[in-house]
């Protein structure tokens, strides 16, 4: 087992290294590259975009700007281009502001999604089947935008709460039983929106995965023994039918960054979504190689963590 992690480890390093090569590649190749910034305000001079590109090391090799890039990251001295304000602690703001809209959400979408999916497995053809069917396909294919701003109507109408920000305006010297409610409300909206379009898909997955394994021999087997339904479903098949949900649990951290870039930007939420889209239209470059640095460690993580889960799920990786 040692072994299997140290060889993981070394090749997720590896793939990080040249996931950060091409991208720094594509940033400097692709229209509207670091050393094509005329455009980006007719107001500079030509002493002025000089000078910028010595401080950024724009006239160096690529080579020596991909080493001086990373090497002033990890050591802080990378600056945002549009306020001068070290990437990694812009970053680190952004990511606290995302982690409880993400970590509610996915609460919300794994704990629903499975009771939903095993239920309409086992009553398939049924009432609840046909219902949970009709109203997750009704989420996938109305627009996440739509049904925001229905919600925003419906709760500001009816229940008269804050929806957006991260908190009320005022609310700074509250005391903190106050600002705790006020920054749940402002929480809740945009996480049951995030969820809503996850539960409709992973339940469908859930549902699709346990049809085929109740269609299984030893399922068969175990009822005609005369094990109870409860055991048959939870014990012999949902425990075989998590497989493929491992290494989607593991590919949801990414949805840090990429997966709320809607959500935040309806919401006005400070988030990292809204900033790397903000840093696109800005042309901010420092902080779009660093989201998507960080992207890449999201995904690495996320299928290192898979990698670990299917040894607690299928003990016949073990051997």
């Amino acid at each position: 087992m040692l072994s299997f992690i140290g060889r993981s480890i070394i090749q997720k390093i590896v793939t990080l290294f040249f996931v950060s090569v091409v991208s720094f590649l594509i940033i400097h190749l692709a229209p509207g590259k670091p050393s094509q910034i005329d455009p980006l305000n007719p107001k500079f001079t030509p002493e002025i975009l000089e000078r910028f590109r010595q401080e950024f090391h724009l006239d160096k090799p690529l080579y020596v700007q991909y080493l001086l890039f990373y090497k002033g990251l990890f050591t802080g001295e990378t600056v945002s281009w549009k306020d001068n304000q070290p990437v990694l602690k812009k970053i680190w703001e952004r990511f606290l502001n995302s982690l409880p809209l993400f970590f509610v959400g996915t609460i919300l979408t794994w704990t629903l999604s499975f009771p939903v999916g095993i239920r309409s497995a086992i009553f398939r053809g049924g009432f609840y089947d046909r219902s949970a069917t009709f109203i997750s396909y009704l989420l996938i294919s109305v627009p996440g935008f739509f049904i925001a701003y229905v919600l925003i109507i419906l709760v500001v109408t009816n229940l008269h709460v804050p929806v957006f920000g991260m908190e009320t305006f005022g609310f700074q010297m509250a005391s903190w039983p106050s600002k705790l409610m006020d920054h749940v409300w402002h929480l809740l909206l945009p996480s049951v929106l995030g969820a809503t379009g996850g539960i409709a898909v992973l339940s469908r997955y859930v549902r699709s995965q346990m049809l085929e394994v109740e269609g299984q021999d030893y399922v068969r087997t175990a009822k005609a023994k005369g094990l109870p339904p409860d055991q048959v479903h939870y014990k012999h098949a949902l425990r075989n039918a998590l497989l493929p949900f491992v290494t989607m649990f593991g590919l949801i951290l990414p949805g840090l960054i990429g997966g709320s870039v809607i959500i935040e930007s309806i919401f006005a939420w400070p988030g990292m979504g809204r900033m790397a889209y903000e840093a696109i239209l800005a042309r901010d470059y420092p902080i779009i190689l660093t989201v998507n640095f960080i992207s890449a460690v999201l995904v690495l993580a996320g299928t290192f963590v898979s990698d670990l889960l299917y040894l607690v799920v299928d003990p016949r990786i073990r051997l």
